[in-house]
């Protein structure tokens, strides 16, 4: 049976520049297994995963068919998809104060508050490092990094608002470090991220355009150790026509209310 027409309302949230066809059918997969597992109990409908990926149906059959063959998902009944016995297996707890443990209710949060997806990133030398994400609940979901991804710290949202909390030295030689990289974002340049951060420290938080997928923004806000000094960065993305300025100002409470509650004392 052929498969089901495309759905041309289902905007691709995946990085198309890359041009190993095998590594962007990787990518997708474990973007869809993500999904799945940050799931609701009683699973997702292929419609849900459409949205939430940004995948068309007939990738997500696709990809469906070998992760259930593989038995990293299952269905829990005609329609919904469930984590596999394969995927139960590789979940261990995390401990307690583990940074994503704790990040994780943040998130929830966040996205629960303003309906599109939340992250968090921590440094890694010149890198972030996505620790944790939340799908939020809007139809359209901006998913623009997935757990594990690393990428040079400040191209995204949460990265660029740790990379601006930084010591004035300490954030420049992050940059050079990164020079040569840059580039590759959406053809960002040491000069145009020192603008941004110079923007971030001055506004308080980031606001930075999404240099893989075209036409969504990133706000974010520092994390800080009970110490005073910054630990981790996380953001929120959306497509721009949902992110004007005001908009920004909101999602930006709503993540300074929530580490407010949820970690009042830092990470």
């Amino acid at each position: 049976m052929p498969p089901p027409p495309a759905n041309p309302d289902v905007r691709q949230a995946d990085d198309s520049s890359e041009a190993d066809p095998g590594v962007r059918s990787l990518r997708r997969g474990l973007q869809l297994l993500d999904a799945i597992l940050a799931g609701r109990r009683d699973g997702l409908r292929i419609s849900e995963l459409c949205r939430t990926c940004g995948l068309q149906r007939a990738t997500v059959y696709r990809l469906l068919a070998t992760l259930l063959e593989s038995g990293h998902v299952a269905q829990r009944d005609r329609w919904r998809y469930v984590p596999g016995p394969r995927a139960g297996a590789l979940m261990q707890p995390p401990p307690a104060d583990d940074p994503a443990t704790r990040l994780q209710p943040v998130l929830a949060r966040v996205s629960a508050a303003c309906g599109e997806p939340s992250f968090a990133v921590m440094r890694e030398g010149r890198l972030s490092h996505c620790i944790a994400r939340q799908v939020g609940t809007h139809p359209m979901q901006m998913l623009v990094v997935e757990v594990g991804r690393r990428q040079p710290l400040g191209v995204g949202g949460a990265g660029l608002a740790l990379l601006a909390a930084l010591p004035p030295a300490e954030a420049a030689a992050v940059i050079e470090a990164n020079a040569a990289a840059l580039p590759a974002y959406g053809g960002m340049t040491p000069q145009r991220l020192e603008i941004l951060v110079g923007a971030t420290r001055e506004r308080g938080w980031s606001v930075v355009g999404n240099h893989v997928i075209g036409g969504t923004l990133g706000v974010g806000v520092a994390v800080y150790r009970t110490d005073g000094t910054p630990a981790a960065g996380i953001s929120v993305a959306a497509p721009q026509d949902r992110m004007p300025r005001e908009r920004q100002q909101l999602v930006v409470r709503r993540m300074r209310e929530a580490l407010a509650a949820l970690l009042p004392t830092g990470l």
